[in-house]
C-alpha cells in the first residue's frame, strides 16, 4: 500500500506541477513571485520557484535589474507598521506582540528568496543571483538595501556548521579539480601538470570548504606547502624541479594561495575558519609540524609606494618599505590599508617576516615589487591577537618586521 500510494503521489505531483506550469507559461516574472508568497501547497510552490528561477536565468541585464528593483520597491517594509508594532511590544512585551513586531520588521522579499532557496539547485543560482546584483550595485547604489536580504540570508545558511571541509588531491572528480584550475585568484595554474605539481606530491595538500546544497562547487579552497623552514620564495615553493619530502618530515605548514570561489559570496566569512581548522586538522595528524605560516602577496605596496614617492633602491630598502606599509599604512577606520593583512590579521596571525624577490613573475613585480610576507599563525596566541586587532586596531607583528618599520619613520 505505502508503494502504491507513493506512486500515485508522484503521478499526482507531476500532473500538478505540469498544470502549474501550463498556467504559469507567459506570466510575468513579478506576478509568479507575487503567487509564490501566496502559494500554500508544497508542490504549486516548488513549481512557481523553479519557473521564477528559469525565468530568470533567461532574462538580460535590463529584466533582471527591473526584477530586483521590483524586489526592492513592492516587497519592502511598512516603516508604519513597523513602528507600530514596535510600540506595540514595548508598551505590552508578549509573544503575540514580539511575532507581530517580527513579520512587519521582516521583508516580504526575504521570504520570497527562502522560497526559491526549497527547490533543487535553488541555492546555486541565488548566489548566482547575488553576483549579479552585487555588479548592478557599482552602476546603482539604490539596490544596495536589497543586498542587505541576501547577505542576512546567506550568513545563515553557510554558517560554519553547514560546511564540510574536504581535502582535494589528485583523485578528486576531474569537476572538482577543473574548478580549481580556474577559482585559483593567487598563483595561476597553467596547466593539468601544474594543477597535479600542487597536489599530488607526498609535501603538498589542498583542502577546500563545501556546502550539502552546492556539492561540486568548492566555496573557497586553500593550498598547502609541507616545509623543512619557513620559505622566503613563492617560485623556489613551485619549482618545477624541487625533490619533494615526506611529509613526516616537515616542520612547517605553509598556506601559499586561499581562494574565494564564488563571487555571489562576497562578504560571507569563510577563511578564518579555514585556515584555522586546517592547522589544527595538520598538528593533529603531523606531529612534527611546529609552525605555521602563509607566505602571501601584499597587492597594495606598489601603489602605496607610488602615493607616497617612496624609492625602491636594493632589497633591504623593499624589505623596510614592505614591513612600514604593512604596520602603518591604514585605512580611515584604523584598520591596515593591504586587504590581505586585514584577513590574516583579524585571523589572528602575526606580521613574522618580508622578503624581497620573494615573487618575481609578473604580477608580483607589479603588485608589490616582488615582496611577499609570512603571516604567523601561533595557535597558542591567535585569540589575543584577534582581540587585539578587532578592539584596539593593534598590528601584531615580530620585532624583527618592526624593527624594519621603525628605519623608514626614522628617515620620515
Amino acid at each position: 500500500m505505502s508503494y502504491l500510494s507513493g506512486l500515485f503521489s508522484t503521478v499526482f505531483e507531476r500532473r500538478f506541477a505540469r498544470a502549474v506550469s501550463t498556467d504559469a507559461e507567459g506570466r510575468d516574472i513579478t506576478d509568479l513571485a507575487n503567487d509564490l508568497l501566496g502559494a500554500q501547497g508544497e508542490v504549486s510552490g516548488s513549481t512557481l520557484a523553479r519557473l521564477i528561477l528559469d525565468q530568470y536565468a533567461k532574462a538580460d541585464a535590463e529584466r533582471k535589474k527591473a526584477f530586483f528593483e521590483f524586489l526592492l520597491r513592492d516587497l519592502e517594509i511598512d516603516p508604519v507598521e513597523v513602528v507600530e508594532t514596535l510600540k506595540d511590544y514595548k508598551a505590552s512585551p508578549s509573544k503575540r506582540s514580539y511575532l507581530a513586531y517580527a513579520k512587519a520588521s521582516e521583508p516580504k522579499r526575504q521570504e520570497l528568496l527562502r522560497r526559491l532557496n526549497q527547490v533543487r539547485g535553488g541555492t546555486q543560482r541565488l548566489v548566482s543571483m547575488r553576483r549579479d546584483l552585487l555588479g548592478m550595485m557599482r552602476e546603482d547604489a539604490k539596490l544596495e538595501p536589497l543586498d542587505v536580504d541576501f547577505q542576512h540570508l546567506f550568513a545563515s545558511w553557510f554558517n560554519r556548521g553547514f560546511l564540510v571541509l574536504r581535502r582535494i588531491n589528485w583523485s578528486s572528480p576531474a569537476e572538482i579539480l577543473e574548478k580549481i584550475i580556474a577559482y585559483e585568484a593567487v598563483h595561476a595554474i597553467d596547466s593539468w601538470d601544474d594543477l597535479r605539481l600542487r597536489l599530488q606530491p607526498t609535501d603538498r595538500r589542498c583542502f577546500g570548504f563545501f556546502h550539502p546544497a552546492m556539492p561540486d562547487e568548492p566555496l573557497i579552497f586553500v593550498e598547502v606547502a609541507l616545509t623543512q623552514g619557513i620559505p622566503n620564495s613563492v617560485q623556489n615553493l613551485l619549482a618545477n624541479g624541487r625533490a619533494p619530502i615526506e611529509a613526516e618530515e616537515a616542520d612547517t605548514a605553509v598556506f601559499y594561495s586561499i581562494s574565494n570561489c564564488q563571487a555571489g559570496l562576497a562578504g560571507i566569512s569563510f577563511g578564518n575558519s579555514l585556515i584555522k581548522q586546517v592547522a589544527a586538522d595538520l598538528a593533529r595528524d603531523l606531529g612534527a609540524l611546529d609552525t605555521f605560516v602563509t607566505l602571501s602577496p601584499i597587492p597594495g605596496l606598489t601603489k602605496w609606494l607610488g602615493k607616497n614617492q617612496s624609492p625602491t633602491v636594493n632589497n633591504a630598502s623593499v624589505e623596510a618599505q614592505a614591513a612600514h606599509y604593512l604596520i602603518a599604512a591604514k585605512r580611515e577606520d584604523n584598520l591596515p590599508l593591504d586587504p590581505v593583512a586585514r584577513f590574516h590579521l583579524g585571523n589572528g596571525a602575526a606580521v613574522h617576516a618580508v622578503h624581497a624577490n620573494a615573487d618575481i613573475s609578473d604580477k608580483g613585480m607589479r603588485q608589490s615589487k616582488g615582496a611577499m610576507v609570512n603571516y604567523l599563525y601561533d595557535l597558542a596566541h591567535v585569540t589575543a591577537n584577534h582581540e587585539h586587532f578587532v578592539t584596539e586596531k593593534v598590528v601584531a607583528a615580530s620585532p624583527a618586521v618592526h624593527t624594519l618599520s621603525a628605519s623608514i619613520s626614522s628617515k620620515s
